[in-house]
């Protein structure tokens, strides 16, 4: 993680990381002032915070109230040397602990990652640089430093190449990648989570049997989503990139919207308009573009080929980021190798959705031919010592796919993951469906795996593929546990050369009548592509385009940026918007306008409810709005802070709109409830005094939306390179 450091007045610090900020000072005897504690009071507290995270996890997973539970920790200092000191660490537990729960807590400290780091010794390496924005090497660990050379399946170049490769293009981009965890629980298993430095928003995580085929899959992965603009799905680039001459890629084509909102000729083609457009419902405007939301422009749309005859079609952006999420996209040590790995995604995905909603039940893999795969079936054992029975299917459905499932049942708690992998070679399908398992989790976090079901419909709902999709914790069929197999198991083999594997997987989309299209993307000096797979590949169902599409934000978007410049008029227009929408009343505003707000702040946690009822307050329509405080008071999870202020709010209304109640009679005892400063802005608020309380005022310029504002600078990185790489042909 990086945490950059601010010089303030006297001796006191700012450090900056994610969306927070520290202060820290000096002891007055120190000659500081005393504001904030001292870096090393900070370092102190994190030891202590950090063990009782870890009691807090074990009794929430055990359902063992922590009310009772007290934890103190006292730092021992040695006379003779005030760098050697004793960290002691004290726990009260109620009597009513049993004597397990008690060693388990104990043991959970023991798991502190602080102690951990400090018990290993971290390596300090302190350097001078030119300009700290600038350095952009990749800030990743564990890349060996001889000149050795690992070669995996599935890989054209050596690993240790290929993360040469990738790490060189990143810096090159001007982009710092850190790691903020790696996972390794079982034998062969590892994970990890990548970052950019300078916007946390875009991560990406990868798995591996080593903690370099692990690395090597988080950035290629990091690699892919930068080349097809993942990161920055349903986002707003700001004015500047939306009147730009180009928007996602040089190449992309904008067709002007019809007066009568018909689509565009030119756009996709009668194949998929068939799809996409069955019943003549899709209008040009559900194609605007959200990123840009640049309506005088029309749609944009990426061009890309048709695989069966070499022709261009053009896909409005929009219809992408609205029914493909990351389904398709891939990177690779050269075109061909990225080909298969999109196309193995797509069959995994596609098999896996096949399975879960036609309940089919897949054949078991007979033990001899696991035994062909030690380092696999070390890792499936290391789960099963663990207490977590694994089961292990062939998804091929008689060899038509190149396709692997394992299962991880958990007795303790009744819950089922199913884990899915796909690639040509039969041990790569299977290595990845395990590791796909364990990717980023701990063994806590296998207790949140949902229970199995009879229930068809909840199996087959569209919202359950979707989380299949995101994390494969999506509900699974009883039935799937059958030992009645719908399938007999085949030792498949789809493996070759690269380009044999390519053209094999081409083969099966083929035999199934389905057209593909492939954009190729190889501007910022990797090999990437994506590849759509219509009726076939979708993420979304197909009707979101119509009822569910992200480009719905543009009709909120730049009123609530100034909603503090809004006129009365516009206000009532925007609320009135809001009530007629039928959009949840409990969806996020970022979400909804697709602005990276800081969590933390008032605005990162604004939900349409809370938006509605301030604009009611600033209208005086104190009956509109003491309705839906009730019901955010009853229904919403906001902070404590934020919660009391509606709590006063609503009793302060109940007042004003009771004509035997006087305000001032209740003054003394609502200042002593709620503070004179909160008491202020509620009556405030009531008054009209107060407008928008807690919402800092922004404007589509995004002034002080940070987070966001990180995020446009990352994308410029892209687009500066795209620019610069279309200027040089």
């Amino acid at each position: 993680m990086e945490i950059k450091v601010n010089f303030l007045d006297n001796l006191r610090l700012e450090a900056k990381f994610d969306d927070f900020t520290v202060t820290a000072d000096q002891p007055i005897r120190y000659k500081g002032d005393g504001s904030a504690p001292s870096p090393f009071d900070y370092f102190l507290a994190s030891s202590a915070l950090c063990a009782a995270y870890f009691v807090k996890v074990y009794c929430k997973a055990r359902d063992i109230p922590t009310d009772n539970i007290r934890l103190s920790q006292n730092n021992i200092v040695d006379p003779e040397d005030r760098y050697n000191q004793i960290f002691q660490i004290q726990v009260e537990l109620p009597d009513d602990i049993s004597a397990k729960d008690r060693e388990g807590i104990l043991r959970s400290i023991d798991r502190c990652t602080v102690k951990k780091v400090v018990q290993t010794g971290p390596e300090f390496k302190i350097e001078t640089v030119e300009n700290l924005d600038a350095d952009a090497n990749a800030m990743l660990m564990g890349q060996p430093l001889d000149a050795s050379s690992t070669f995996i399946l599935g890989k054209d170049l050596p690993l240790e190449q290929t993360i040469a490769n990738m790490t060189s293009m990143l810096a090159d981009l001007g982009m710092k990648i850190e790691i903020s965890s790696w996972r390794n629980i079982v034998p062969n298993v590892w994970s990890l989570h990548i970052r950019d430095a300078a916007s946390p928003m875009c991560f990406t995580n990868g798995k591996g049997a080593t903690k370099e085929s692990a690395l090597c899959s988080a950035l290629g992965e990091f690699i892919e989503r930068l080349n097809n603009n993942f990161f920055y799905n349903d986002q707003f680039f700001g004015t500047e990139i939306a009147n730009s001459k180009f928007v996602h890629y040089p190449n992309e084509k904008w067709f002007a919207l019809e007066e009568d909102d018909a689509l565009p000729a030119g756009m996709l083609d009668d194949y998929c308009l068939e799809i996409y457009n069955p019943d003549d419902e899709l209008c040009g405007s559900h194609l605007i573009d959200t990123n840009s939301g640049n309506k005088a422009r029309g749609i944009c749309a990426i061009p890309y080929t048709r695989k069966s005859d070499g022709e261009t079609v053009y896909f409005p952006s929009n219809l992408i980021e609205n029914l493909f999420l990351s389904n398709g996209m891939s990177a690779g040590n050269n075109l061909q190798e990225a080909h298969v790995q999109c196309l193995s995604e797509i069959f995994e995905r596609a098999v896996k959705r096949q399975i879960i909603e036609q309940e089919i039940v897949l054949p078991d893999v007979p033990m001899q031919v696991l035994e062909k795969y030690p380092s696999i079936l070390a890792g499936i054992k290391g789960l099963e010592e663990q207490g977590f029975p694994v089961v292990i299917k062939d998804a091929s459905l008689g060899g038509q796919f190149p396709v692997m499932c394992v299962t991880l049942m958990n007795p303790k708690t009744g819950g089922v993951f199913a884990s899915f992998g796909a690639h040509p070679s039969f041990e790569v399908a299977l290595e990845r469906s395990l590791t796909e398992l364990l990717q980023g989790r701990s063994f806590e976090g296998l207790n949140d795996v949902p229970k199995p079901t009879f229930n068809s419909m909840a199996v087959s709902e569209p919202e359950n593929f979707v989380e299949h999709f995101i994390d494969s914790t999506g509900v699974i069929s009883w039935r799937f546990f059958s030992c009645k197999f719908d399938y007999e198991f085949c030792e498949w083999d789809f493996s070759g050369t690269t380009e044999q594997e390519a053209s094999g997987l081409f083969g099966i989309l083929e035999t199934l009548g389905k057209e593909v299209y492939i954009a190729e993307f190889t501007s910022l000096g990797a090999s990437a592509c994506r590849i759509l797979v219509p009726d076939y590949s979708e993420v979304y169902p197909v009707d979101d385009l119509i009822w569910d599409n992200t480009n719905k934000s543009l009709i909120y978007r730049e009123d609530i940026l100034n909603l503090h410049s809004l006129s009365t008029k516009q206000l009532v227009n925007l609320v009135n918007r809001l009530e007629e929408s039928q959009l949840d009343n409990y969806t996020d505003i970022r979400t909804l306008i697709g602005i990276v707000f800081d969590e933390n702040t008032v605005w990162g946690k604004l939900t349409i409810i809370e938006l509605k009822i301030l604009i009611y307050l600033a209208l005086g329509a104190h009956e509109d709005a003491i309705e839906l405080v009730g019901e955010f008071l009853q229904f919403n999870d906001n902070t404590v802070k934020r919660v009391l202020f509606y709590q006063a709010v609503n009793a302060v209304l109940e007042i004003t709109l009771d004509d035997e109640l006087v305000l001032d009679d209740f003054m003394h005892n609502f200042n002593r409830m709620f503070g004179v400063e909160v008491m202020e802005n509620v009556v405030g608020s009531v008054t009209g005094k107060v407008r928008f309380y807690g919402l800092t005022k922004t404007s589509m310029q995004l002034e002080g939306i940070e987070p966001h504002l990180r995020l446009i600078e990352s994308y410029k990185k892209l687009h500066q390179a795209r620019k610069a790489a279309a200027e040089t042909k």
